[in-house]
Protein backbone atom coordinates (compact mmCIF):
# COMPACT_ATOMS: atom_id res chain seq x y z
CA UNK A 1 0.00 0.00 0.00
CA UNK A 2 3.15 2.30 -0.44
CA UNK A 3 1.26 3.84 -3.03
CA UNK A 4 -2.26 5.14 -1.22
CA UNK A 5 -2.05 8.39 0.52
CA UNK A 6 -2.82 8.13 3.86
CA UNK A 7 -4.87 11.22 5.53
CA UNK A 8 -5.61 11.91 8.84
CA UNK A 9 -8.30 14.76 9.15
CA UNK A 10 -11.55 14.80 8.49
CA UNK A 11 -12.52 18.25 7.90
CA UNK A 12 -14.37 19.81 5.10
CA UNK A 13 -11.48 21.56 4.00
CA UNK A 14 -9.04 18.34 3.82
CA UNK A 15 -12.34 15.98 2.08
CA UNK A 16 -13.03 18.62 -0.67
CA UNK A 17 -9.72 17.75 -2.42
CA UNK A 18 -11.34 14.23 -3.39
CA UNK A 19 -13.25 13.30 -6.78
CA UNK A 20 -15.22 11.20 -4.46
CA UNK A 21 -15.58 9.76 -0.66
CA UNK A 22 -16.38 6.24 -0.82
CA UNK A 23 -17.57 4.61 2.27
CA UNK A 24 -17.07 0.64 2.30
CA UNK A 25 -18.94 -0.27 5.42
CA UNK A 26 -22.53 -1.82 4.91
CA UNK A 27 -25.61 -0.44 4.02
CA UNK A 28 -26.50 -0.62 7.64
CA UNK A 29 -23.43 1.39 9.00
CA UNK A 30 -23.70 4.05 6.23
CA UNK A 31 -27.55 4.52 6.87
CA UNK A 32 -26.85 5.08 10.50
CA UNK A 33 -24.16 7.80 9.46
CA UNK A 34 -21.55 8.47 7.05
CA UNK A 35 -19.29 11.34 6.19
CA UNK A 36 -21.20 14.46 4.41
CA UNK A 37 -21.11 13.48 0.63
CA UNK A 38 -19.72 9.77 0.64
CA UNK A 39 -21.27 7.59 -1.70
CA UNK A 40 -22.15 3.96 -0.59
CA UNK A 41 -19.85 1.23 -2.38
CA UNK A 42 -20.07 -1.32 0.25
CA UNK A 43 -17.31 -4.35 0.42
CA UNK A 44 -19.73 -6.74 2.62
CA UNK A 45 -23.17 -6.45 2.52
CA UNK A 46 -25.22 -6.76 5.91
CA UNK A 47 -25.57 -10.27 5.77
CA UNK A 48 -22.25 -10.92 4.64
CA UNK A 49 -20.95 -8.71 7.32
CA UNK A 50 -23.07 -10.98 10.23
CA UNK A 51 -21.66 -14.57 8.23
CA UNK A 52 -17.86 -13.24 8.01
CA UNK A 53 -18.19 -12.08 11.51
CA UNK A 54 -19.92 -14.75 12.95
CA UNK A 55 -16.95 -17.62 11.45
CA UNK A 56 -14.23 -15.31 12.71
CA UNK A 57 -16.04 -15.75 16.32
CA UNK A 58 -17.19 -18.98 16.12
CA UNK A 59 -15.21 -21.22 14.01
CA UNK A 60 -11.55 -19.56 12.93
CA UNK A 61 -9.88 -16.09 12.18
CA UNK A 62 -8.21 -17.27 9.15
CA UNK A 63 -11.43 -19.02 7.98
CA UNK A 64 -12.99 -15.70 8.18
CA UNK A 65 -10.71 -13.64 6.30
CA UNK A 66 -10.46 -16.20 3.64
CA UNK A 67 -13.95 -16.05 3.07
CA UNK A 68 -14.14 -11.82 3.63
CA UNK A 69 -11.61 -11.96 1.17
CA UNK A 70 -13.48 -13.82 -1.47
CA UNK A 71 -16.96 -11.95 -0.98
CA UNK A 72 -14.95 -8.52 -1.13
CA UNK A 73 -13.08 -8.96 -3.90
CA UNK A 74 -16.33 -10.10 -5.92
CA UNK A 75 -17.97 -6.51 -4.66
CA UNK A 76 -14.71 -4.28 -5.81
CA UNK A 77 -15.57 -6.21 -8.69
CA UNK A 78 -18.72 -5.29 -9.12
CA UNK A 79 -18.08 -1.67 -8.59
CA UNK A 80 -15.50 -1.23 -10.93
CA UNK A 81 -18.16 -2.39 -13.30
CA UNK A 82 -20.75 -0.20 -12.69
CA UNK A 83 -20.16 2.61 -10.62
CA UNK A 84 -16.99 3.88 -11.36
CA UNK A 85 -17.11 2.28 -14.82
CA UNK A 86 -16.62 5.48 -16.47
CA UNK A 87 -13.92 7.01 -14.10
CA UNK A 88 -10.81 8.57 -15.97
CA UNK A 89 -7.33 7.77 -15.17
CA UNK A 90 -7.23 11.10 -12.76
CA UNK A 91 -10.16 10.04 -10.50
CA UNK A 92 -9.00 10.42 -7.15
CA UNK A 93 -10.71 8.52 -4.54
CA UNK A 94 -10.66 8.71 -0.70
CA UNK A 95 -12.14 5.61 1.14
CA UNK A 96 -12.90 4.70 4.39
CA UNK A 97 -14.58 1.63 6.93
CA UNK A 98 -15.44 1.48 10.13
CA UNK A 99 -11.70 2.22 11.80
CA UNK A 100 -9.79 2.29 8.97
CA UNK A 101 -8.81 -1.49 8.60
CA UNK A 102 -9.35 -4.47 5.93
CA UNK A 103 -12.10 -3.02 4.39
CA UNK A 104 -11.17 0.24 2.96
CA UNK A 105 -7.50 -1.18 2.95
CA UNK A 106 -8.71 -3.75 0.19
CA UNK A 107 -10.79 -1.44 -1.49
CA UNK A 108 -7.88 0.69 -1.77
CA UNK A 109 -5.26 -1.51 -2.73
CA UNK A 110 -7.38 -2.45 -5.48
CA UNK A 111 -8.51 1.07 -6.84
CA UNK A 112 -4.41 1.90 -6.41
CA UNK A 113 -3.45 -0.83 -8.72
CA UNK A 114 -6.06 0.22 -11.01
CA UNK A 115 -4.17 3.67 -11.66
CA UNK A 116 -6.19 5.92 -9.23
CA UNK A 117 -4.54 8.56 -6.72
CA UNK A 118 -6.15 6.47 -3.84
CA UNK A 119 -6.29 7.95 -0.25
CA UNK A 120 -7.45 6.28 3.00
CA UNK A 121 -8.67 8.27 6.37
CA UNK A 122 -6.70 7.10 9.01
CA UNK A 123 -8.82 5.75 11.57
CA UNK A 124 -11.64 5.78 9.03
CA UNK A 125 -15.62 6.63 10.11
CA UNK A 126 -14.12 6.87 14.10
CA UNK A 127 -11.29 9.63 12.94
CA UNK A 128 -14.23 11.50 11.37
CA UNK A 129 -16.85 10.90 14.52
CA UNK A 130 -14.20 12.45 16.87
CA UNK A 131 -14.00 15.60 14.63
CA UNK A 132 -18.16 16.24 14.48
CA UNK A 133 -18.34 15.59 18.43
CA UNK A 134 -15.18 17.80 18.58
CA UNK A 135 -16.94 20.61 16.45
CA UNK A 136 -20.47 20.20 18.00
CA UNK A 137 -19.67 19.22 21.99
CA UNK A 138 -16.53 20.91 22.16
CA UNK A 139 -17.12 24.54 21.27
CA UNK A 140 -19.60 26.86 21.08
CA UNK A 141 -20.40 27.79 17.57
CA UNK A 142 -19.68 31.11 16.68
CA UNK A 143 -22.92 32.53 15.24
CA UNK A 144 -25.05 35.35 15.90
CA UNK A 145 -28.27 33.44 16.14
CA UNK A 146 -31.65 35.57 15.95
CA UNK A 147 -34.87 32.74 17.34
CA UNK A 148 -37.81 32.90 15.45
CA UNK A 149 -40.63 31.84 18.38
CA UNK A 150 -44.37 31.67 18.08
CA UNK A 151 -46.83 29.49 19.50
CA UNK A 152 -47.12 25.94 17.57
CA UNK A 153 -49.02 26.32 14.00
CA UNK A 154 -48.17 30.06 13.58
CA UNK A 155 -46.52 28.88 10.58
CA UNK A 156 -42.52 29.54 11.95
CA UNK A 157 -40.99 26.57 10.08
CA UNK A 158 -42.69 28.15 6.08
CA UNK A 159 -41.64 31.25 7.07
CA UNK A 160 -38.14 30.08 7.58
CA UNK A 161 -38.13 28.73 3.95
CA UNK A 162 -39.44 32.39 2.86
CA UNK A 163 -36.73 34.46 4.75
CA UNK A 164 -34.09 31.99 2.80
CA UNK A 165 -35.48 32.97 -0.03
CA UNK A 166 -34.94 36.34 0.76
CA UNK A 167 -30.85 35.63 0.90
CA UNK A 168 -31.40 35.57 5.15
CA UNK A 169 -29.06 32.81 6.58
CA UNK A 170 -31.25 29.75 8.15
CA UNK A 171 -30.45 27.30 10.34
CA UNK A 172 -33.57 24.57 9.74
CA UNK A 173 -33.11 22.44 12.70
CA UNK A 174 -36.79 20.22 11.98
CA UNK A 175 -35.45 19.77 8.12
CA UNK A 176 -32.39 18.41 9.65
CA UNK A 177 -34.10 16.39 12.32
CA UNK A 178 -36.77 15.27 9.81
CA UNK A 179 -39.30 16.58 12.30
CA UNK A 180 -42.09 19.38 13.14
CA UNK A 181 -41.03 19.78 16.40
CA UNK A 182 -44.09 19.05 17.97
CA UNK A 183 -46.09 15.96 19.84
CA UNK A 184 -47.88 15.86 16.26
CA UNK A 185 -44.38 16.09 14.35
CA UNK A 186 -43.23 13.20 13.42
CA UNK A 187 -43.29 12.70 9.27
CA UNK A 188 -45.54 9.71 8.72
CA UNK A 189 -43.68 7.20 6.54
CA UNK A 190 -39.98 9.26 7.00
CA UNK A 191 -38.51 8.08 9.93
CA UNK A 192 -35.82 10.52 11.76
CA UNK A 193 -32.28 10.03 11.20
CA UNK A 194 -29.98 8.51 13.92
CA UNK A 195 -28.19 11.02 16.39
CA UNK A 196 -24.75 10.73 14.84
CA UNK A 197 -26.25 11.63 11.43
CA UNK A 198 -28.68 14.14 12.41
CA UNK A 199 -25.47 15.63 13.55
CA UNK A 200 -23.40 15.34 10.68
CA UNK A 201 -25.91 17.30 8.46
CA UNK A 202 -25.99 19.63 11.78
CA UNK A 203 -22.25 19.99 11.39
CA UNK A 204 -22.18 20.55 7.60
CA UNK A 205 -25.10 22.81 7.56
CA UNK A 206 -23.27 24.96 10.31
CA UNK A 207 -20.19 24.93 8.08
CA UNK A 208 -21.93 26.41 5.40
CA UNK A 209 -23.51 29.30 7.18
CA UNK A 210 -21.26 32.69 7.04
CA UNK A 211 -20.40 33.84 10.81
CA UNK A 212 -20.25 37.72 9.96
CA UNK A 213 -24.20 37.22 9.08
CA UNK A 214 -27.02 37.14 11.82
CA UNK A 215 -28.74 33.55 11.10
CA UNK A 216 -32.84 32.95 11.90
CA UNK A 217 -33.26 29.25 13.49
CA UNK A 218 -36.74 28.63 15.13
CA UNK A 219 -36.94 28.31 18.84
CA UNK A 220 -36.91 24.56 19.52
CA UNK A 221 -37.02 22.65 22.96
CA UNK A 222 -33.65 20.94 23.50
CA UNK A 223 -34.84 17.70 21.22
CA UNK A 224 -36.46 17.85 18.00
CA UNK A 225 -38.80 14.99 18.19
CA UNK A 226 -35.74 12.33 19.68
CA UNK A 227 -33.27 14.16 18.29
CA UNK A 228 -30.67 16.07 20.75
CA UNK A 229 -29.88 19.55 19.69
CA UNK A 230 -25.79 19.69 21.00
CA UNK A 231 -25.80 21.70 24.45
CA UNK A 232 -23.41 23.96 23.01
CA UNK A 233 -25.65 25.35 20.15
CA UNK A 234 -28.62 24.91 22.60
CA UNK A 235 -27.12 26.99 24.83
CA UNK A 236 -26.34 29.73 22.18
CA UNK A 237 -30.10 29.69 21.31
CA UNK A 238 -31.31 29.81 24.90
CA UNK A 239 -29.52 33.41 24.92
CA UNK A 240 -30.37 34.85 21.30
CA UNK A 241 -32.50 37.12 20.83
CA UNK A 242 -35.97 36.59 19.33
CA UNK A 243 -38.03 37.51 16.91
CA UNK A 244 -41.85 36.24 17.93
CA UNK A 245 -44.56 35.96 15.45
CA UNK A 246 -48.08 35.60 16.06
CA UNK A 247 -51.53 34.98 14.50
CA UNK A 248 -55.04 34.16 15.50
CA UNK A 249 -56.13 31.04 17.33
CA UNK A 250 -58.65 30.04 14.07
CA UNK A 251 -55.68 30.26 11.76
CA UNK A 252 -53.86 28.72 13.59
CA UNK A 253 -56.27 25.51 13.88
CA UNK A 254 -56.88 25.80 10.32
CA UNK A 255 -53.25 25.86 9.17
CA UNK A 256 -52.75 22.92 11.71
CA UNK A 257 -55.42 20.54 10.18
CA UNK A 258 -54.19 20.64 6.73
CA UNK A 259 -50.47 20.46 8.02
CA UNK A 260 -51.45 18.12 10.53
CA UNK A 261 -53.75 15.65 8.20
CA UNK A 262 -51.16 13.09 7.56
CA UNK A 263 -50.41 12.23 11.06
CA UNK A 264 -54.35 11.87 12.12
CA UNK A 265 -55.00 9.86 8.84
CA UNK A 266 -52.29 7.77 10.25
CA UNK A 267 -53.93 5.88 13.32
CA UNK A 268 -51.02 4.76 14.75
CA UNK A 269 -49.02 7.46 14.46
CA UNK A 270 -51.80 9.54 16.07
CA UNK A 271 -52.31 7.32 19.03
CA UNK A 272 -48.08 7.50 19.61
CA UNK A 273 -48.48 10.85 19.87
CA UNK A 274 -51.15 11.36 21.93
CA UNK A 275 -49.15 8.78 23.65
CA UNK A 276 -46.52 11.52 24.08
CA UNK A 277 -48.46 14.29 25.30
CA UNK A 278 -46.81 15.65 28.84
CA UNK A 279 -50.05 15.86 30.95
CA UNK A 280 -52.19 13.17 30.67
CA UNK A 281 -55.54 14.62 28.91
CA UNK A 282 -58.08 12.39 30.62
CA UNK A 283 -60.20 10.13 29.04
CA UNK A 284 -63.14 12.15 28.19
CA UNK A 285 -60.42 14.50 26.24
CA UNK A 286 -58.90 11.70 24.56
CA UNK A 287 -62.29 10.11 23.52
CA UNK A 288 -63.44 13.25 22.22
CA UNK A 289 -60.31 13.77 20.21
CA UNK A 290 -61.15 10.14 18.52
CA UNK A 291 -64.09 10.58 17.76
CA UNK A 292 -62.96 14.21 15.47
CA UNK A 293 -60.24 12.39 14.25
CA UNK A 294 -63.31 9.67 12.63
CA UNK A 295 -65.23 12.51 11.46
CA UNK A 296 -62.18 14.35 9.89
CA UNK A 297 -63.18 17.75 11.86
CA UNK A 298 -59.56 17.95 11.58
CA UNK A 299 -59.66 21.77 12.03
CA UNK A 300 -61.69 21.90 15.31
CA UNK A 301 -59.30 18.65 16.60
CA UNK A 302 -56.58 21.59 16.17
CA UNK A 303 -58.60 23.90 17.49
CA UNK A 304 -59.18 22.15 20.93
CA UNK A 305 -55.28 20.70 21.11
CA UNK A 306 -54.30 24.39 20.67
CA UNK A 307 -56.47 25.43 23.75
CA UNK A 308 -55.72 22.43 26.01
CA UNK A 309 -52.20 21.41 25.39
CA UNK A 310 -50.45 23.64 22.90
CA UNK A 311 -50.73 27.03 24.51
CA UNK A 312 -50.53 26.22 28.00
CA UNK A 313 -47.37 24.47 26.98
CA UNK A 314 -46.42 27.83 25.29
CA UNK A 315 -47.78 29.82 28.66
CA UNK A 316 -45.64 28.11 31.04
CA UNK A 317 -42.35 27.79 28.96
CA UNK A 318 -42.82 31.85 28.30
CA UNK A 319 -42.81 32.93 32.01
CA UNK A 320 -39.71 31.40 32.68
CA UNK A 321 -38.22 32.97 29.16
CA UNK A 322 -35.98 36.23 29.82
CA UNK A 323 -34.61 36.05 26.14
CA UNK A 324 -34.51 39.74 24.74
CA UNK A 325 -36.73 40.57 22.10
CA UNK A 326 -36.56 42.24 18.86
CA UNK A 327 -39.78 42.42 17.89
CA UNK A 328 -43.62 40.81 17.40
CA UNK A 329 -44.99 40.43 14.01
CA UNK A 330 -48.48 40.01 13.92
CA UNK A 331 -49.89 38.48 11.42
CA UNK A 332 -53.77 38.56 10.99
CA UNK A 333 -53.97 35.04 8.96
CA UNK A 334 -51.53 32.75 7.22
CA UNK A 335 -52.82 33.03 3.78
CA UNK A 336 -49.41 33.27 1.38
CA UNK A 337 -49.92 36.89 1.70
CA UNK A 338 -49.97 37.14 5.19
CA UNK A 339 -46.67 34.81 5.18
CA UNK A 340 -45.09 37.24 2.41
CA UNK A 341 -45.72 40.46 4.31
CA UNK A 342 -44.28 38.80 7.89
CA UNK A 343 -41.39 37.56 6.11
CA UNK A 344 -40.37 41.02 4.57
CA UNK A 345 -41.19 42.62 7.89
CA UNK A 346 -38.45 39.55 9.42
CA UNK A 347 -35.72 40.57 6.36
CA UNK A 348 -35.96 44.05 7.74
CA UNK A 349 -35.33 43.39 11.09
CA UNK A 350 -32.42 41.11 10.17
CA UNK A 351 -30.85 43.06 7.94
CA UNK A 352 -30.63 46.09 10.49
CA UNK A 353 -28.80 44.05 13.17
Amino acid sequence: MSDIEVITAADAASLAQFDAIIDVRSPAEFAEDHVPGAISLPVLSNEERAQVGIIYVQESRFRARRIGAAIIARNVARHLETVLADKGGEFRPLVYCWRGGQRSGAMATILSQVGWRTALLAGGYKTYRRYVQARLYGEAPPLRLVLLEGRTGSGKTELLGRLAARDVQILDLEGLAAHRGSVFGALVGQPQPSQKLFESRLLRALDALDPARPVVVEAEASKVGERMVPPALWTAMAGAPRVAITAPPVERARYLGRHYADVVADRAAFEAALARLPIYPGRKALAAWRELADAGDLEALAADLIATHYDPAYDRAARKDERPRLAAVNMAGLAEADQEAAADAVTALIVGL
